[in-house]
């Protein structure tokens, strides 16, 4: 027999597949890629962790219908930020019950604790979420670190897993986790609470100055993962790397709406909106000189989009430049 697991590659939900892996069901481990898992590609260590667990892993790219169908307009509103988590977790849930056929899977496991997190994983939060995956009579999805503290499942009923070794745990210490990652001797596993950018403050802020201005689409979210955010006079949009990791992470972005702004020395990489006017590529040239190692008494030839050279001198001070930063 075989179960589908939602995994985010945690500590919690490579418990959940541990403890269902070791009543002999063949778990896969899913992963569905958001776009809003963070900065940098954690898919090879997740496998590895889901490996680890006792699962084998893939990943779903739901990106674009995650905007179009959640982001946007959830039933149960955002948390404290920009985070559908009710409506995010229950969507979830319908990807995986659509992929059961082709997996061959019965049942779905996910890692949830009662009581953990204040938006998504309160029990009436979880019943939300049930409601939402269209699960309520099929009873197909099993929380197998908090199963005891709800009524049992189908995959329990039916004696497929045994309901004695599943676990009661609710509320947010991590001991009884903690403990039992001892046991089995992991050392690697990601910290609970993390893992979303649209729980965080500042992305949150970032996306919605974003909107305010643009649609967004695919190509649009790891823009706002990266670099200085600007807003110039004529609405451009400029986007000036801070650190190796920024320039290399804009230098990667493939998206239309946006072009380079070339450095003649050493500086940051950065991004200025296609439809740029030419007052807003002056200003985008003189701010991103601003950052890079450059004198205010020199003037520079700074090259935006591929042909246009504009002839600049830099601010004397990187305040002059931070009036038009967007600070979410």
């Amino acid at each position: 027999m075989r179960a589908l697991a939602l995994f985010s590659g945690g500590l919690d939900s490579m418990l959940a597949i541990k403890v269902i892996a070791d009543q002999g069901i063949d778990v896969v481990a899913i992963h569905i890629k958001t776009g809003f898992g963070g900065t940098k590609d954690m898919s090879d260590l997740m496998r590895e962790r889901a490996k680890q667990a006792g699962a084998s892993m893939e990943i779903v790219d739901v990106r674009e219908e995650y905007i179009q169908k959640i982001l946007f307009d959830p039933v149960y509103g955002y948390g404290k930020n920009f985070n559908p988590c009710i409506d995010c977790h229950g969507y979830m849930f319908k990807v995986a019950r659509g992929l059961m056929e082709k997996y061959g899977a019965s049942f779905l496991i996910t890692g949830e604790v009662v009581g953990q997190r204040p938006m998504s994983q309160r029990a009436d939060a979880i019943r939300q979420v049930t409601k939402l995956a269209e699960d309520k009579e099929d009873k197909l999805i099993v929380r197998p670190m908090s199963a005891k503290l709800m009524e049992p499942t189908t995959p329990e009923i039916e004696g497929w897993i045994d309901r004695e070794k599943l676990y009661d745990i609710s509320g947010r210490s991590r001991e009884i986790q903690l403990a039992l990652a001892e046991a089995y001797d992991w050392e690697d596993y990601e910290s609970p609470g993390g893992g979303c950018l649209l729980t965080e403050e500042h992305f949150s802020g970032r996306l919605r100055e974003f909107i305010a201005h643009d649609d967004l689409t695919v190509a649009d979210i790891d823009l706002l993962k990266y670099g200085r955010h600007f807003r110039l006079p004529d609405g451009a949009k400029l986007i000036v790397g801070r650190n190796q990791e920024d320039n290399e992470g804009l230098q990667s972005i493939e998206n239309e709406k946006y072009m380079t702004v070339k450095l003649p020395i050493a500086g940051p990489f950065s991004l200025l909106s296609s439809t740029a006017t030419a007052k807003d590529k002056a200003l985008s040239a003189k701010i991103a000189m601003t950052y890079a190692r450059s004198s205010a008494s020199e003037t520079y030839e700074v090259e935006i989009g591929g042909d246009e050279i504009f002839s600049i001198s830099p601010f004397a001070e990187k305040k002059e430049a931070q009036q038009y930063f967007f600070n979410a």
